[in-house]
């Protein structure tokens, strides 16, 4: 919590308002203001709505949930997640914090022998740029056959049909990012 109340001092400081005025208009008294700044109370939601309501903000910025990728911008192993698999065993990683304001999206996706991306980017829009990690992938772009060997990288973009599978291998990396 001792986060939320310096965020909500930060805003308060940022547009000139005086903790007595920000208070008034969030109809509590300055003194309980006061103490959610310095984190020796918490707000009710409805108290920290109406705080976000007067710093023209949102709860959301104000407890701070897109601040991951601007304060954190390491992503370890261990905190890589999982997003889901395909039904033929293509498991897709995402490799980024969440943030409405990215403009690509990172992930790893671990093939096994026979699988493919097959039902994993349904909704897929824009370009794609690909890094063949480790295995042999078959990429299908408008019906021309491509072959991938680890080290090869293959950028396409979404409007063109397209069909990516492992290839002669038993399993196999690739980085996926589209913008």
């Amino acid at each position: 919590m001792k986060r939320l109340g310096e965020r909500i001092k930060k805003k308060r400081e940022l547009q000139h308002i005086q903790l007595n005025d920000l208070a008034r208009r969030v109809g509590i008294s300055p003194s309980a203001l006061s103490q959610i700044e310095k984190a020796k109370a918490t707000p009710s939601i409805l108290t920290l709505k109406h705080i976000a309501v007067s710093l023209n903000t949102t709860v959301g910025e104000l407890i701070g949930e897109f601040e991951n990728l601007s304060q954190n911008p390491l992503i370890s192993k261990a905190d890589i997640k999982f997003v889901e698999k395909s039904n033929d065993g293509t498991e897709m990683f995402l490799l980024s914090n969440l943030d409405q304001q990215k403009n690509m999206e990172t992930y790893l996706l671990r093939f096994v022998s026979g699988s493919s991306i097959d039902g994993l980017f349904a909704n897929l829009k824009g370009q794609v740029f690909c890094h063949v990690l480790s295995g042999e992938f078959q990429f299908f772009l408008d019906e021309v056959d491509y072959q991938l060997l680890p080290g090869d990288s293959f950028y396409f973009d979404t409007l063109l049909s397209h069909r990516v599978s492992l290839h002669k291998a038993d399993a196999g990396e690739l980085l996926w990012i589209n913008a």
